[in-house]
């Protein structure tokens, strides 16, 4: 969500329902967009990590197949180019990890600059956490 349509929401909330008398239609526009950012990084986080877990499962089964002496040389060698396979596969998943520390740290300056007295909630920790690591 952009922060002029948060903010144009958030002042056609304040006229037809009203805001709280200490909060600024600033301040709520910004409060929104970054439970908002925090819940795309939750999410998109959750899924490279689960993919990661696959591709790593599959590459320890895999490993372990390959330790079996009994196999003849073709199945050898079809379950190294899986091996092979699997080990770039995971390098790349585990590449999308440090990419979405990268976008979370320019989204958090993005949106630092807008919102710049904005302050994360105390009380839900897992925002706190991210907002934090944004900081590194």
């Amino acid at each position: 969500m952009r922060l002029n349509r948060a903010n144009a929401a958030m002042r056609d909330q304040d006229r037809t329902i009203g805001l709280a008398a200490n909060i600024t239609v600033q301040d709520q526009a910004c409060d929104n967009i970054w439970r908002e950012l925090v819940a795309n990084w939750k999410r998109r986080t959750q899924l490279v990590e689960f993919c990661a877990s696959v591709v790593d499962k599959s590459l320890t089964e895999n490993q372990s197949a390959l330790d079996d002496e009994t196999q003849d040389p073709a199945t050898r060698r079809r379950i190294q180019g899986v091996v092979f396979a699997n080990e770039v596969k995971r390098k790349q998943v585990h590449n999308e990890l440090v990419v979405e520390s990268i976008v979370r740290k320019r989204s958090a300056d993005a949106f630092k600059t807008r919102c710049k007295y904005f302050v994360p909630p105390q009380t839900d920790a897992e925002a706190r956490r991210m907002w934090e690591a944004a900081q590194k």
